[in-house]
């Protein structure tokens, strides 16, 4: 998530898939489709996606969960303001599950829309 000229306000953005086991999603997705990883922290704590091995691009990530919570991936969306698109999401109606939060690529918070469904929104800055 480096390059953050290439992010669009408000668009689909990233995509988290809850896992249990860094290695065995990393050699499956390696291997079926040729996706390349970037471990970040100690053990690692989160692993990067990056769409093949010649892509440099971030795309995604696996985080590590204890189970596979039901609901499936998170989606993020980008922001170049995330206090006003928070307030908007609030003003919208949706539902914060966690408030702003710092993390190693920027800041960001979760919300879940009418429907139930739980998405992030996140910044660079």
């Amino acid at each position: 998530m480096a390059d953050f000229a290439n992010h669009t306000h408000h668009a689909l953005d990233y995509v988290e898939l809850p896992v249990t086991d860094f290695d065995a999603v990393k050699a499956f997705y390696g291997g079926a489709f040729g996706w390349a990883f970037t471990d970040y922290g100690p053990g690692p704590a989160y692993v990067g996606i990056r769409g093949s091995a010649g892509d440099a691009a971030e795309v995604g990530g696996f985080r590590k969960e204890e189970r596979v919570p039901a609901g499936g991936p998170l989606v993020l969306l980008y922001s170049t303001d995330l206090d006003a698109s928070l307030q908007a999401v609030r003003d919208a109606g949706g539902g914060i599950t966690q408030e702003p939060f710092d993390f190693p690529g920027g800041r960001r918070f979760h919300f879940r829309d009418p429907a139930g469904n739980e998405l992030g929104v996140w910044t660079s800055a």
